[in-house]
């Protein structure tokens, strides 16, 4: 007992500590782990239809080895649409570019079918340089959510026609007959060029374009539907490249840019393993891309994630890390949860199981958009 009353003293002094310094202490902590707790510029990867079941089977056909493993945060998200526990793109893409749940098929509209802004629009009114990059039509249902406002997805002339209600500063995608040849006669590429657009298409390799230093800038990969990668298409990189450098020289506010790896669900509605697997081959690369880009930037929030999963794929039983056998179990979407992959400044904001709407609202509270 003799010890008592300097034990008594000692909890004294600790209730009677300034509560400060242990805020302070804890400010400084994370600040060490976040020098920059707002992000600057905010990079969206979509996978379209990568699943768990894509990314394991890439992994393996990658060496063991995927840039995802690069992010510290890691989330889970339900992809199910306001009308269906499966989910189509266009659903999937809507409840990121709005956070809505919405019926199949619909683009940047609610349930309802009323119209509802999305996040590159409204970064876009606070001076935001924005771009969308995709491996399929630039009209399709994910670039379209996060631009245009339909209710059907497939009305590509009409989606076309909301490229000019919105000023993206840099798209990148197939589709430049919805443009150019359309059944109301309007010639749009015209019409982007007469609004400061430098405007290249798929008859000038993506490496030879002339990207201005100022205005806009769009490039038709396809006059409709872009190749598949094993089949000789080799933009998406570059374009992410060129894309990354492009917006960040344009406006001081930051940057908003939606990159999406389109055909990986394309191989998988076809049941061929070969396509899905080099489909995330190339968007693995672009992932690893902008990874380092964001490392180097320290402002820059990375999150990587699918719309949904397509076609059940599993891995066999009798695969070897040198030899999957890969079934599926649909051409269609499957209803599983989707993986979420963070980085950067606001990217803990990510981790959890949350509703894929809540993507929306993680990247607007990440920037502090009221």
């Amino acid at each position: 007992m003799k010890y008592l009353p300097i034990y008594l003293f000692l909890v004294c002094m600790a209730c009677n500590a300034p509560k400060s310094a242990v805020s302070v202490t804890e400010t400084t902590v994370r600040e060490e782990v976040n020098p920059v707790l707002k992000p600057k510029n905010v990079v969206l990867l979509i996978g379209d239809g990568m699943g768990l079941s894509q990314i394991t089977a890439g992994n393996y056909f990658n060496g063991n080895k995927t840039a995802l493993e690069g992010f510290p945060v890691i989330g889970i998200h339900k992809c199910h649409a306001s009308n269906k526990l499966v989910t189509d793109s266009a659903a999937g893409a809507t409840a990121f570019a709005c956070g809505e749940k919405t019926y199949n098929g619909a683009i940047g509209v609610r349930a309802d079918s009323t119209p509802v802004q999305t996040i590159l629009e409204e970064l876009e009114d606070l001076g935001y340089s924005t771009g969308l990059i995709a491996t399929s039509t630039i009209v399709h249902a994910t670039p379209a959510s996060f631009i245009a406002h339909n209710e059907y997805r497939k009305n590509y002339e009409d989606i076309a026609l909301d490229f000019l209600d919105t000023e993206v500063d840099y798209f990148v995608g197939g589709g430049k007959k919805f443009f150019d040849r359309r059944e109301d006669e309007r010639n749009l590429i015209e019409e982007l060029e007469a609004r400061d657009y430098t405007v290249e298409t798929y008859l000038t390799d993506f490496k030879d374009c002339n990207i201005p230093d100022t205005g806009n800038f769009a490039y038709f990969s396809a006059d409709k539907d872009p190749l598949p990668y094993d089949q000789g298409r080799d933009y998406l990189l570059d374009a992410s490249k060129a894309g990354l450098s492009f917006l960040d020289n344009h406006g001081e506010n930051g940057l908003f840019l939606m990159i999406e790896g389109s055909q990986i669900d394309w191989g998988g509605h076809a049941n061929i393993p070969s396509y899905v697997l080099t489909e995330f081959y190339e968007f693995d690369l672009v992932i690893q891309e902008v990874l380092d880009w964001a490392k180097k930037d320290g402002e820059t929030l990375v999150v990587v994630t699918a719309d949904h999963e397509t076609g059940g794929l599993s891995i066999r039983e009798n695969s070897t890390m040198d030899s999957l056998d890969i079934e599926f179990i649909s051409t269609h979407h499957t209803a599983t949860m989707i993986p979420v992959f963070a980085y950067g400044p606001g990217s803990e904001l990510f981790a959890g199981i949350y509703e894929n709407t809540a993507i929306y609202d993680k990247m607007r509270k990440a920037l502090q958009l009221k």
